[in-house]
């Protein structure tokens, strides 16, 4: 049995779990949140914006990011559901039930 802990979802997903929450969080928090360091934290979100997941707008002396709810997930059995489902899902746990029955 492993000692070490895991989860479900990627560092990439947790990522763009705290974007959608606070669009304007710093990659210092992001890093924090995900126990990475901000070089780790500063690469997913290049990812996310790359991908075309996150837009990033500067604002000032900060970024400002925005999910695109609309894009698809890239895993080949959850294409048919989007950014937007798995938020859905992920903050309102209760979403579950519908979007298993769809």
């Amino acid at each position: 049995m492993s000692t070490m802990p895991w989860g479900f979802l990627t560092n990439h997903a947790r990522a763009l779990l705290c974007i959608a929450h606070d669009p304007g969080v710093r990659l210092r928090e992001i890093a924090t949140a995900l126990s990475i360091t901000e070089r780790a934290a500063f690469g997913i979100v290049t990812d996310l914006v790359k991908a075309e997941y996150v837009l990033k707008e500067r604002h000032g002396r900060r970024n400002r990011y925005s999910v695109q709810l609309d894009r698809p997930l890239p895993e080949a059995l959850l294409r048919q559901r989007t950014v937007g489902h798995l938020l859905d899902l992920l903050a309102h746990p209760e979403a579950a039930a519908q979007l298993s029955s769809q």
